[in-house]
């Protein structure tokens, strides 16, 4: 095994502030494994939140760090214990390899250095395609959640309100009702109506899934539940979130919270993509080689028409 590798990493030094940098790995372990990333994804949602410098409180947070948690690349090397082989593609949710600069959520590097245990193997014909694993097990995770399955609401059309409309499609008898306030947004449905909430005078949905990510919706959205109907938050919300009591106490309205995917959503996810059940196409709007991080950053942030924006490491 090799005794001490480098990487190159995109390291958010304070908020606002992406720079390309070179970053020491640890050595490998037994139970560890070395992948070269080839392509990684940058989120709009929590990773937003870590550049604008708005993110709340959450372990591990401090500046420097190393953001990313939708990671696809080869593994290099594998130590004994790790359970996987050289030249597997793999997806990588993060990593923490970076000694002093922190990683949170660490995957947006040419190199990381992970413990076997923590990558799924996937296949080569997913490509690019395999940065979207953690999006659809989002959206998996927060679809089983709820009860019913009828007369469901999506707020929010970016990548995970998609991946939302494309699982509960397959999974369900009928596609949900989506709403959306960008027009750049709105556009890209297929079998689904995309609504301004200004046009849709229904109050009668079991379900609604809220991933905007705005904390100030729970009062409109309650209002729009069928009695004992629910809201399922599948986003990340920076500020507190708080809903008038009485309308939720007539409606005796149900409010979950989607936390982080885990392994069993994933597979779940691969199971139906390799099925051929779950369409990944159209999601990844934008890409950018890594050298150009700064500035695909920048349009992930800022263009409403990116939907996704992936880093290309293979140069």
């Amino acid at each position: 095994m090799t005794a001490q590798l480098d990487t190159t990493a995109v390291v958010l030094e304070r908020p606002e502030k992406v720079k390309l940098d070179r970053l020491t790995l640890p050595p490998v372990g037994e139970d560890e494994i070395v992948v070269d990333i080839a392509w990684s994804g940058i989120s709009t949602g929590t990773e937003k939140l870590l550049w604008s410098g708005r993110m709340p409180h959450f372990p591990g947070m401090g500046y420097p760090l190393v953001p990313g948690y939708e990671s696809v690349g080869h593994v290099r090397e594998a130590g004994p214990n790790s359970g996987r082989q050289p030249g597997e593609m793999v997806f990588v949710p993060g990593a923490r390899c970076y000694g002093e600069v922190r990683g949170l959520f660490g995957g947006a590097a040419s190199r990381v250095v992970v413990p076997g245990n923590r990558v799924a193997p996937i296949p080569e014909t997913l490509g690019e395609q395999g940065i979207l694993l953690a999006l659809a097990a989002t959206a998996y995770h927060a679809l089983v959640m709820r009860a019913g399955e009828e007369r469901t609401l999506i707020v929010g059309h970016g990548v995970l309100g998609r991946l939302l409309v494309r699982l509960s499609t397959e999974l369900d008898t009928g596609p949900p009702v989506v709403w959306e306030t960008n027009a750049d947004r709105a556009t890209g449905a297929t079998g689904y109506e995309v609504v301004h909430p200004d046009s849709d005078d229904r109050k009668d949905y079991a379900t609604i899934f809220d991933v905007s990510g705005d904390p100030n919706l729970l009062d409109t959205l309650i209002a729009r539940l069928t009695p004992r109907g629910e809201v399922i938050l599948a986003g990340f919300y920076s500020e507190r979130l708080s809903f008038a009591f009485p309308p939720a106490f007539m409606r005796e309205a149900t409010i979950k919270i989607a936390a982080e995917w885990k392994p069993d959503d994933l597979t779940a996810v691969c199971g139906l993509i390799e099925a051929g059940r779950l369409n990944l196409d159209g999601l990844i709007s934008h890409r950018e080689t890594a050298a150009r991080a700064d500035e695909a950053y920048q349009t992930a942030f800022n263009d409403p028409a990116c939907l996704k924006m992936i880093l290309d490491w293979r140069a």
